[in-house]
């Protein structure tokens, strides 16, 4: 092959010659142009969708029960004893003095223009408190429409026409979700801009170029639209559940992992172009080594979120698919966009910093840089492999100690938003003027004979207020229960009303006492489904009980499906590396970079932060996230480690894995704790959560793992960590 006049630089422009067995010049260019513009038609196609995930997506958490879960049950059955599909708001007015008759009266003038609302199908009576300082009635919400858009449109119903020196709260499960609807608003613009803002900053510092990260970030970009075209067509035919937290995560994982795919194709390239001329020939070598860990590292994350698919909660077993079809398409677009774009580009994609051509130096390099910071730290590492590793592990022993403090035990559903809340602030005033579990009673199941004696257990419970029962005569729908029976509703002589009946079954109503998300309530109804768990055909839910079967799934969950990801993903690692003991200790150590990240985030979340609690998937998702992120940047050094291995022998190949891999994982590693970061943005309590503990734990893998522990760790056992391979019998070549 001839060379250039000056070997050590390449002119983007050179002529690529015909012959040693490449496709025609036509084809070389086809190629490229053809998968670029397919992925340009796909992101055409999907980007509009971006803002129509809300028509396919759900945040109701009752929406995500376990099937066979008895608030599920409950919620079903409680269907067939209404026929409005209707969510309740409570409204709510407060004074700091008694509520005399003109300003009851200008209330009830204020709330008669509700039930002319769009969305709105049912308005209740005024009920006025005991101590005469607070009013409530519960408006029936269309469960079917749009319910933000429906508690926004009563909260500025009300807001004007609420006399003087009262103040006016929408709360109750409809409240709720339109605070979650309103948080939930900034995914397609504020998360986007946030973490590609962040991601292009990390770029241009990492490549000092403009072109790079522009190609980089496009390829992220493409893949995530694309992702997002599929998911909402597989979420419309009702094949996969969406929601907000859902489609956040989709977000910053398919930015992150494609990100990072194509840091590492870069990497790659730029290495083959020091060394060959011919774009094509460079594009095809950096591809042929790009695949192998691309395709682990990515075949890993979909092992780790397709365990979820074990879980009983829907929410949980959903993310599994809809994220690994995110990773499928990260994947793809920096296998087959990336590298069309910068085959066309050639060397002009890396300006101002072109990639020189010179073989002999990288000939006289050994394929290994002969400085910079990871040729010192290598050089280290080889003095006091012991002395790093046992440091570096003591460290994350440290870190693991605050587990000790770590409960994830559930949130209150008020407290799931941060900052301002009207259905937190409502839910507070009800519970001071009302009993606390006005609106979002506990629905008890009973057969219609034993009606009276099922009311009286109730009663008989401390955390009862009042108990009714559904019945389709009364005019509130609704007829109170007392000892002797059920009560008339209407002037004196007024037969009480008959009980709807639904295959030989009634549903009673019970007030809690407690707020209905307080851990009060919640044992209230854990004390009634064990009074009445021998009684056939009762059966006890609600919102409380919905919130305590969710959180106790998703401790199962956590329980389950933990040692399950950990035992696939390393079965994959050893059928990656051909090796036992390294996959043991890459997996070992990621685990233990994870429980160290729980530990200092338990401390942070409770000493700094001072948060009401933590979500029990908080620390399963979290989990699946760092372990499945966090042995990809291990898969990125071990087979490179690997591969110099094969050359060099165990403990030069270390060092060399670890000098040529550390700029391109690290910079990796940076990108993923960014976009994770930028999740904190949306004012969910649990999504912040997740946020801090994979973007710390992303960086504590990415300093102290796969910079210190795990090359120092491979360094001290030597040969012996491909076991049984017969690598551990390569012989080493003197450092």
């Amino acid at each position: 092959m001839s060379k250039p006049s000056n070997p050590r630089v390449a002119s983007a422009a050179s002529t690529e010659p015909e012959g040693r067995g490449y496709p025609p010049k036509w084809l070389r260019i086809l190629i490229p142009s053809f998968l670029i513009l397919a992925w340009l038609a796909g992101a055409a196609i999907g980007g509009p969708y971006f803002g129509r995930v809300s028509e396919v997506s759900a945040n109701d958490q009752s929406s995500y029960l376990p099937s066979s879960s008895e608030a599920a049950r409950v919620q079903e059955l409680q269907g067939e004893f209404s026929d409005s599909e209707g969510i309740p708001a409570i409204v709510v007015f407060v004074a700091d003095d008694e509520l005399g008759a003109d300003r009851s009266e200008s209330i009830q003038g204020a709330v008669a223009g509700l039930a002319d609302l769009d969305g709105v199908i049912g308005v209740s009576p005024l009920i006025p408190s005991e101590d005469g300082l607070a009013l409530q009635l519960i408006v029936l919400i269309d469960a079917d429409g749009e319910i933000a858009e429906t508690v926004n449109a009563v909260s500025d119903e009300l807001a004007g026409e609420t006399p003087t020196g009262v103040e006016s709260f929408v709360t109750g499960p409809a409240g709720f979700t339109a605070d979650l609807v309103a948080a939930f608003a900034g995914i397609d613009g504020i998360l986007l801009a946030v973490a590609l803002v962040a991601v292009f900053i990390i770029l241009i510092v990492v490549y000092r170029s403009i072109l790079l990260p522009i190609a980089v970030l496009a390829t992220s970009m493409f893949a995530l639209t694309v992702s997002l075209l599929a998911v909402w067509w597989l979420a419309k035919a009702e094949i996969l559940l969406l929601s907000g937290q859902t489609q956040g995560i989709l977000f910053i994982l398919v930015i992150g992992a494609a990100t990072d795919y194509s840091l590492l194709y870069v990497a790659r390239y730029r290495e083959e172009l020091r060394k060959e001329r011919v774009k094509w020939v460079a594009t095809h070598r950096a591809l042929k080594a790009s695949v192998e860990p691309i395709l682990a590292s990515g075949g890993t994350v979909i092992v780790g979120l397709m365990c979820l698919l074990l879980s009983d909660l829907k929410s949980n077993s959903t993310l599994g698919p809809v994220a690994s079809i995110g990773i499928v398409f990260a994947m793809l677009s920096a296998l087959t966009l990336l590298p069309s774009i910068l085959f066309l580009f050639g060397r002009v994609a890396f300006w101002p910093r072109l990639p020189k051509y010179e073989p002999e130096v990288v000939a006289a390099e050994g394929g290994m840089p002969s400085k910079g910071p990871w040729v010192w730290l290598g050089t280290k590492i080889r003095r006091r492999p012991r002395a790093i590793w046992l440091a570096t592990t003591a460290l994350l022993v440290v870190g693991a100690a605050g587990m000790a403090q770590f409960e994830a035990e559930g949130v209150p559903q008020s407290e799931l938003v941060i900052g301002a809340s009207e259905a937190r602030d409502g839910q507070h005033a009800l519970a001071a003027h009302f009993p606390g579990g006005s609106g979002s009673p506990v629905l008890v199941t009973a057969p219609e004979a034993e009606l009276q004696e099922i009311a009286d257990a109730l009663r008989a419970n401390e955390g009862i207020d009042g108990v009714s029962v559904v019945s389709a005569g009364s005019p509130s729908g609704e007829a109170p229960v007392t000892e002797g029976g059920i009560a008339a509703v209407g002037p004196p002589g007024t037969e009480p009303p008959v009980p709807t009946v639904v295959d030989g079954l009634v549903l009673l109503r019970a007030t809690l006492v407690a707020e209905p998300d307080s851990a009060a309530a919640q044992q209230t109804v854990r004390d009634l489904r064990t009074e009445f768990a021998d009684a056939d055909g009762v059966l006890v839910g609600g919102a409380t009980a919905t919130a305590i079967d969710t959180n106790d799934a998703s401790i199962r969950d956590r329980n389950t499906i933990v040692p399950i990801a950990l035992a696939v993903i390393l079965v994959i690692l050893m059928l990656l590396l051909r090796s036992v003991l390294a996959p043991v200790l890459l997996v070992a150590t990621t685990a233990l970079s994870f429980v160290a990240a729980l530990g200092v985030s338990s401390l942070i979340f409770s000493g700094i932060f001072q948060f009401p609690g933590v979500d029990p998937a908080v620390p399963l998702y979290s989990f699946v996230f760092l372990v499945a992120l966090g042995i990809d940047y291990n898969i990125f050094l071990a087979t490179r480690v690997r591969e110099e291995t094969k050359l060099h022998g165990t403990r030069e190949g270390i060092v060399r894995g670890l000098s040529v891999t550390g700029g391109v994982i690290t910079s990796a590693g940076l990108v993923l704790a960014a976009t994770f970061a930028a999740l904190a943005v949306i004012p969910i309590l649990f999504l912040v959560q997740i946020a801090f503990i994979v973007a710390f734990g992303v960086l504590i893998d990415t300093f102290i793992v796969r910079a210190l522990l795990v090359p120092a760790l491979m360094y001290e056992i030597g040969p012996r960590v491909w076991w049984p391979s017969r690598l551990q019998h390569r012989e080493e070549t003197l450092a």
